[in-house]
């Protein structure tokens, strides 16, 4: 069990580790890696892995909502707490709800358990994507319009997928391979920009991100445990959502902090120490699934 872990971590750590190492020594523009990546190669990985006949997507139904229902009861559970914590809501339960899900989840869940993996990766990832830029816009401004959704090239990505996936076209397997080699070039980007991103740590606010270290996985287990039983899930997509809830805060939440300045840096903080802190809660979760499975 723990050469399974190992084999897992040590990859993701590695090309993470590369990546704070480069940005030690250079200034790379990491908003431009993570723009090629949201905006070309993670678009054409969830076209490709939604669009690809061999994943009947009818069969992820539960765990798609399982995974909305992680995202959103994470956020209602530690509603109460923040309020008697006297913390901002709009500055702390966004990372707490929208978790690290692409930049960590594809590439540790693919490294864990395989090319089979990818395609509930990729379910859970745009249902926590879509709520993120719905519901997280929402809750730091209620006059966002939702119609921005149409805008991302992920959420066009998603539509043509599924259309292709439900009305049984089948794609050329050229075109297909194109796509997930093409895509697949996200996997290791998006390890290696939260290499970069670990450098911009701020232990200022380390009693916040540090709250928020413990608080984010133990919500989203909680919330997770009775879905797995009252949904059936089992196999990959059991452990899908396992490994889904215990993952840290998104880097996505400290740039959309940062546009609505909504405290930006105290959200640098829990998102930062958060997936430091995910060094010690992933392997352990890891350890648990595959001692007992889903």
């Amino acid at each position: 069990m723990i050469a399974q872990i190992l084999a897992t971590l040590l990859p993701v750590f590695l090309i993470a580790g590369c990546g704070t190492l480069y940005g030690r020594f250079r200034t790379p523009d990491i908003r431009g890696l993570n723009t090629l990546s949201m905006e070309l190669f993670v678009p054409m990985l969830v076209f490709a892995v939604l669009a690809d006949g061999q994943a009947p997507l009818e069969e992820y139904a539960g765990l798609a909502a399982a995974a909305a229902i992680v995202v959103l009861g994470s956020g209602l559970l530690l509603w109460p707490l923040v309020k008697w914590l006297r913390l901002e809501p709009k500055t702390f339960l966004p990372p707490m709800m929208f978790n690290n899900s692409g930049n960590m989840g594809i590439p540790l869940l693919v490294l864990a358990f395989g090319e089979a993996a990818l395609p509930a990766a990729v379910v859970v990832f745009i249902v926590e994507m879509l709520l993120h830029f719905s519901v997280g816009l929402y809750m730091l401004n209620p006059r966002t319009p939702m119609w921005r959704l149409l805008r991302m090239p992920i959420v066009l990505a998603s539509i043509a997928g599924l259309a292709v996936n439900l009305s049984g076209v089948a794609l050329p397997g050229w075109l297909l391979e194109a796509l997930h080699m093409l895509g697949s070039v996200s996997i290791p980007l998006m390890l290696f920009a939260l290499g970069v991103r670990m450098l911009d740590i701020d232990f200022g606010d380390w009693k916040t991100g540090a709250l928020g270290a413990v608080l984010c996985p133990l919500s989203g287990l909680i919330i997770a445990a009775p879905l797995v039983w009252l949904l059936d899930l089992t196999g990959l997509q059991a452990t899908t959502l396992w490994v889904f809830a215990a993952l840290p805060p998104a880097v996505l939440n400290y740039l959309v902090a940062e546009q609505y300045r909504q405290e930006p840096q105290k959200v640098a903080s829990l998102v930062l120490i958060g997936n430091l802190g995910s060094l010690v809660v992933i392997p352990i979760v890891l350890g648990l699934v595959f001692a007992y499975g889903g």
